[in-house]
């Protein structure tokens, strides 16, 4: 892999920079392709590595067709993408401009190219039907209750589409719920982030809904290694894997869990109650056998440790 060219969409990002970081590690040339919409190019500023980066909207075809074209990359991680579910109910016009037809850009302009394969980022915590069994597997009825997850579920469709219409190697991963450094604080997609964030600075988590609903909070080091593992496996023999932990967490435990990593006495810091936001759903767990078993992955990061390390990086930023 370390002579491969890899295009990362959205590596300027959260998860992306982290794929980024990986990607340098290992000696691969990569090109960033960013609108810093949500990204920042300081993420990319502890890189290591021959990286680029063009700034670049993935609406614009042409501009995406001819980042391709010059780059010529071996393999595309597509991160780019809309992923805040309050956006996506308000706003689902923007959230599918951006996560559907950005996408279809993306694998088209791979096509053309040749690209060895693409490693298309989806979500585990939005896709499934509430009723699928728990942990969830990729097996698992889908009915997406927000349009962030039905804007995903359409990408992963496309992909389907593109393997069969032009041979395109697309293998899509569900993410759960992400969490980790250089995740934004002070956005509203990032809960252990913003959780951190209030407790350092002697503010009570906000939690919507009683606080019992449940997430599968996955540290992004481990998404980024999977992500280098899917690209590396020379034929996997499926084309979905779930990303995450198999452990199931409430907000009140993760309330009360960063509490504890922070150094603040959970009883001093009671949640503020909110209303419960439309579209999200109530429990989420993945169940990451599959992913395990045959990408080879290792153990995750334990939430405890997870939480430690997001700490103290949002102390020294």
């Amino acid at each position: 892999m370390a002579a491969e060219r890899a295009l990362v969409t959205g590596g300027a990002g959260f998860i992306g920079s982290s794929v980024v970081e990986a990607l340098g590690d290992r000696g691969t040339s990569v090109l960033v392709v960013d609108d810093l919409s949500t990204g920042s190019a300081a993420n990319l500023h502890h890189v290591g590595g021959d990286v680029e980066m063009v700034k670049l909207d993935i609406r614009d075809a042409a501009l995406v067709q001819e980042a391709f074209d010059d780059f010529r990359p071996d393999v595309v991680f597509h991160l780019a993408a809309r992923t805040d579910v309050r956006a996506s109910m308000a706003d689902p016009h923007d959230d599918a401009s951006v996560n559907v037809l950005g996408s279809i850009n993306v694998f088209a302009a791979a096509a053309r190219v040749r690209a060895r394969r693409v490693v298309n980022t989806s979500t585990g915590g939005a896709i499934y039907s509430p009723t699928a069994p728990i942990p969830t597997p990729e097996t698992a009825p889908v009915a997406p209750l927000s349009a962030y997850g039905l804007s995903k579920r359409v990408v992963e469709e496309y992909a389907d589409w593109f393997r069969s219409s032009s041979g395109l190697d697309v293998v899509t991963l569900r993410y759960g719920n992400v969490y980790g450094p250089r995740q934004d604080p002070t956005g509203d997609a990032g809960v252990v982030a913003i959780f951190c964030e209030r407790l350092l600075t002697g503010r009570r988590p906000v939690v919507f809904g009683d606080g019992t609903q449940t997430r599968d909070f996955v540290y992004v080091a481990d998404v980024a290694a999977a992500n280098l593992a899917v690209a590396a496996i020379k034929d996997p023999r499926h084309r979905v894997y779930n990303i995450g932990t198999g452990v199931e967490v409430s907000i009140l435990e993760l309330v009360r869990a960063t509490a504890l990593a922070a150094g603040v006495d959970p009883r001093s810091v009671p949640p503020l109650p909110a209303p419960a936001r439309s579209g999200e759903v109530f429990r989420s767990c993945l169940d990451v056998r599959r992913a395990a078993a045959e990408l080879e992955l290792g153990r995750p990061v334990p939430l405890v440790e997870g939480l430690h390390r997001t700490l103290e990086w949002i102390t020294a930023r």
